[in-house]
């Protein structure tokens, strides 16, 4: 079953000039098993990561229909959409926003999609994709030193930075009319990316939705949820605990929990696919807790104290407007990837 829909989808990435002569180079020590890694077929730079790429407004974006997922990125007063579709093709986006140097990392095949800090060790870089996976997942490599890295560990798990870690930026996945709702002013990737690729159209077939097509063996299976249903997972101390969008309402739904000790809040929608979640305590020892509201995103919360928050958590009006909380580290993504790389997961019920 996995080779025929592999060799379907290579036939088609090498129809539109995707592949490459390049090895993959799998030598020198690895954080993760070697004989793990595995050949994803279309060679390091196969898949095309995109640098600095052209945006439009909302109306320009006439490939996104208004269900298509986006990952939405706000720095200052710049804000910045780059949607599933663009990233199903080109997996990494390199940018810079405001003056942040941001690559946007998505995994197709385990549905993440991150926010990594280019700056590494104080030298700025561009992330590329390396061709090879562990887990089903994405294994971006800096160009700076060559270095591989693992999207869903968040670490270099090859080469020169062995064991650095990943510096992330705060970005909220939901969908394309939910954000465009929220920030009307926002700019979105253009399909103008100098690649021929059909962006409305998805190029993995039924697999977002056929909980038994995985491309890629994983190295432990969970049956606790579908292995496709998507869940916000929060990773403290290599730790992770995750919280389906099937747990929510339509409605804007608020979780109080704990976590490692630590007191978060999640809110998140089902109809709004987002989830967002933030440490409850305040730098200066101030335990806040928290309540849902509704119809006023980009506010999704408001606290005892009065002040309402937005899905960034900023303090939008109250005693604490202009006040961020701590973001977690967080992120989407399918239910058999969580399990995959943290067997141990909780699942907050």
């Amino acid at each position: 079953m996995y080779a025929n829909q592999l060799i379907t989808l290579l036939i088609m990435l090498c129809s539109l000039g995707a592949c490459k002569k390049d090895k993959v180079q799998k030598g020198g020590e690895w954080l993760i098993p070697k004989n793990e890694v595995k050949d994803g077929g279309p060679g390091k730079d196969g898949i095309p990561a995109l640098e600095n790429p052209a945006f439009t407004d909302p109306s320009g974006a006439t490939y996104l229909t208004d269900n298509n997922l986006v990952i939405g990125f706000i720095s200052g007063s710049v804000i910045k959409a780059y949607p599933h579709r663009i990233l199903d093709w080109h997996e990494i986006i390199n940018d810079n926003v405001n003056g942040k140097k941001i690559a946007i990392t998505y995994c197709p095949l385990t549905g993440t999609g991150i926010g990594w800090n280019r700056v590494v060790n104080g030298t700025t870089t561009t992330f590329g994709v390396s061709g090879v996976l562990y887990n089903s997942n994405l294994i971006p490599y800096d160009r700076a030193t060559d270095s591989n890295w693992s999207q869903m560990r968040l670490d270099c798990v090859n080469g020169e930075l062995i064991s650095e870690k990943v510096e992330t930026y705060q970005v909220v996945e939901t969908t394309w009319k939910t954000w465009k709702e929220m920030y009307p002013s926002t700019k979105v990737v253009s399909e103008n990316t100098g690649h021929n690729r059909n962006y409305g159209a998805y190029p993995y077939g039924d697999y977002i939705t056929n909980n038994s097509k995985l491309l890629f063996p994983v190295n432990n299976e969970d049956s606790r949820l579908p292995n496709k249903e998507r869940a916000h997972g929060i990773l403290i101390n290599s730790k992770a605990k995750v919280y389906s969008i099937e747990e929510f309402k339509d409605s804007v739904k608020v979780v109080e929990d704990n976590f490692g000790a630590i007191p978060l809040v999640i809110a998140g929608s089902k109809s709004e696919n987002i989830i967002v979640s933030f440490n409850s305590k305040l730098k200066n020892g101030t335990l806040l807790t928290f309540a849902a509201v509704q119809d006023s995103l980009p506010i999704i919360m408001k606290d005892n104290e009065g002040t309402r928050w937005d899905v960034f958590g900023k303090g939008v009006s109250g005693p604490r407007a202009g006040e961020q909380l701590t973001a977690t580290t967080s992120f989407m993504g399918y239910w058999f990837a969580w399990a995959a790389f943290y067997p141990s997961a909780e699942i907050y019920e």
